[in-house]
């Protein structure tokens, strides 16, 4: 249940990126994407469960990324926009492991897949 996170690059302050998150063999259902800068922890910035309303933002990016998916082609899709030098780090999406129930808040999260391979951000001028 590796998931692929792609759409990193080099960015100049202010702009935006578009990172996707795909997954083959199985349909995604509940996805947090994290960061990791360099020597710092890996923290979750964002999560979808399996309805629209069921979204997380952490509070420092609130504003600027929005999380989203799209079913027909099994990805979720994470938008940054406003960019900023400290949002620089490596993204990685997971698929999180959740309660059974009625939708319950993606960030109440009890467990993790393995982590997959991660994409690159870079914001510099």
């Amino acid at each position: 249940v590796q998931l692929q996170a792609s759409g990193g690059g080099l960015v100049q302050p202010g702009g935006s990126l578009r990172l996707s998150c795909t997954a083959s063999g199985f349909s995604l259902d509940y996805v947090g994407w994290f960061r990791q800068a360099p020597g710092k922890a890996r923290l979750m910035v964002s999560c979808i469960g399996s309805t629209d309303a069921n979204r997380y933002y952490g509070d420092s990016v609130k504003a600027r990324f929005t999380i989203s998916r799209d079913n027909d082609k099994n990805t979720v899709y994470l938008q940054i926009d406003d960019l900023k030098p400290e949002d620089t780090a490596v993204y990685y999406c997971v698929t999180l492991k959740v309660v059974a129930g009625q939708d319950p808040p993606c960030a109440h999260y009890y467990g993790m897949g393995p982590w997959g391979k991660g994409t690159q951000v870079t914001v510099s001028s």
